[in-house]
Parts: C-alpha cells; structure tokens; sequence
C-alpha cells in the first residue's frame, strides 16, 4: 500500500494524535493515504471513532510492540 504521509505522534495522548491526523489529512488530496504511528493505546478506539464521525476510511490498523499503526484514506 502506498502511503502519501506518516506523521509521528510517539508519546502523545489523546487527544493529541487525533487532532495531528486531522490536521496532516487536511493538507492530503482525497484518496491519499496517512499513516499514524502512536504510543497511546487508547489510541485504537479513538480512530476508529474518527474514522466513522469524518468519512474518511480506517484501512488498517496493527500493533508491533508498543506501537499502534493507523492509515487512513481521505474522503
């Protein structure tokens, strides 16, 4: 999967790495991907909550150790 940008909110709570995202996906066209890596876990729900209320789509999430991965495809 081809990701347009990756943004680093390592350390972060909520809802700081939402309020990243939305910023970062505002600057994409629509279609474009973004990727999300956080250390919040809490982060997971959150997401996928954003997700449903903007439109924009969750396509994948993961955990790699303390690490929690999420691309989202703008609207």
């Amino acid at each position: 999967m081809q990701i347009d940008k990756e943004i680093d909110t390592r350390g972060l709570k909520c809802p700081l790495p939402i309020l990243k995202a939305k910023k970062a996906l505002a600057d994409l066209s629509s279609g474009q991907t973004l990727k999300v890596v956080s250390t919040d876990e809490g982060s997971v729900r959150d997401f996928q909550a954003f997700a449903k209320q903007t439109g924009n789509e969750l396509v994948d999430q993961e955990i790699l150790g303390s690490e929690f991965i999420h691309t989202l495809r703008r609207r």
